[in-house]
């Protein structure tokens, strides 16, 4: 890919091919599956997207146990409370 290259997005702003490599650069920085390999291991552009999706499907999962562990905690505390005022502020 050349980095001269640039691809029309929506509007007239513009990113290079240099930009995107830039930037899936970056993501797969931040995906656990991808970080963990070899660095010589070269990953497509797809794979980083696919695994993004899988790592924003994980979290999302991790999001929703998550809260309804803290409600069910809330359930089980005096309402007025210090404690359910910090439950329900991480909730919300």
């Amino acid at each position: 890919m050349s980095g001269r290259r640039s691809r029309q997005s929506s509007g007239t702003s513009r990113i290079t091919d240099d930009q995107i490599i830039d930037l899936l650069s970056k993501l797969q920085q931040h995906l656990p599956e991808i970080r963990s390999r070899r660095r010589s291991d070269k990953v497509s552009a797809s794979k980083v997207l696919e695994e993004t999706c899988n790592y924003i499907r994980s979290l999302n999962r991790e999001v929703d146990d998550l809260s309804e562990r803290l409600s069910q905690l809330l359930s089980t505390v005096d309402a007025d409370s210090a404690q359910a005022a910090i439950i329900r502020s991480l909730i919300a």
